[in-house]
């Protein structure tokens, strides 16, 4: 066996190579791997549906959807603030009512300890010699003390523990988008219009190519390695060096003539390929317990 064997079963030294080793075949400790070209979506695909766009549009960020999913999506978010808005809405109101019972029972107490004292009150003189029943020594409120600290049973039903109900917080009534957690507005989705290669070729007929559209100023072919970016005012989609190289010179929409600004220039978040990081995160990481040292 040679000196740099990764195999080297006779060194007394547990190697790194070993380690990494045993790990993968046992199961244990956290395993990386690599994305691969199919596990990344292609820049012109929904970030929800993971399918090519038929009406696509882009939030401020960058994120590109479907604007029939996006809009579903918005739909399940306000159903669902509608929802917990109604349960703590109801708690609410329980709570209320429980404070008014326990307001109105408390004045019923006050008056009940005053109708008593008024009761009591007599004009014939007390004899200081007699002892009322409760007042005897063999009368003691032990029994009293004794029956309260009882304990729950779990198999009594009557002595079975009650569950305390969690109490709802107020929801937040703001709609988040799906990927990058920033408040979500419809009035933020902005349509979006690619540069088909070929006008002539249908929309099935661009989904089975691998090459669908082009930059809509240089004509540049468009595809996961290439940054691009969407112009607001005509939703047309560039790629960024031509943002750089041509359109950030006069600051104008090339394609309809109108003034841009910094915020018009949205800059479009891709998945990249299994072979370049294209400026995002492609290892996916599973920790699991370490057993080894």
């Amino acid at each position: 066996m040679t000196r740099h064997g990764k195999n080297c079963t006779a060194g007394a030294v547990y190697t790194y190579y070993e380690k990494r080793k045993d790990t993968a075949a046992s199961g244990y400790g956290t395993q990386t791997v690599r994305l691969s070209k199919d596990a990344v979506k292609d820049f012109d695909c929904c970030c929800l549906s993971l399918q090519p766009c038929r009406d696509p549009v882009v939030t401020q960020d960058g994120y590109i959807y479907e604007k029939e999913a996006i809009l579903e999506c918005i739909l399940h978010q306000k159903t669902e603030i509608a929802r917990q808005m109604k349960a703590y809405e109801k708690q609410k109101n329980k709570e209320k009512a429980e404070t008014e019972e326990l307001n109105k029972a408390a004045k019923e107490s006050k008056m009940k300890v005053f109708l008593d004292k008024e009761m009591s009150i007599v004009s014939k003189p007390l004899n200081p010699f007699t002892q009322k029943q409760e007042d005897k020594p063999g009368t003691s409120k032990q029994s009293n003390d004794e029956k309260n600290k009882t304990l729950p049973s779990f198999w009594i039903p009557s002595l079975t523990p009650e569950s305390k109900t969690t109490l709802i917080k107020k929801p937040d009534k703001t709609v988040y988008c799906p990927m990058s957690g920033k408040p979500l507005k419809m009035k933020d989705l902005i349509p979006v219009k690619f540069t088909p290669v070929d006008g002539k070729v249908d929309r099935v007929g661009l989904i089975n190519r691998q090459d669908r559209y082009v930059c809509a100023v240089t004509r540049d072919m468009l595809g996961n390695s290439v940054p691009c970016a969407v112009l607001r005012p005509s939703g047309a989609v560039v790629t960024m060096e031509c943002v750089e190289k041509l359109i950030k010179k006069d600051m104008i929409d090339p394609i309809n003539g109108e003034k841009l600004t910094e915020k018009d220039i949205i800059v479009l978040q891709r998945g990249g390929t299994g072979f370049s990081g294209s400026g995002v995160q492609l290892n996916a990481k599973e920790a699991r317990p370490v057993m080894q040292a």
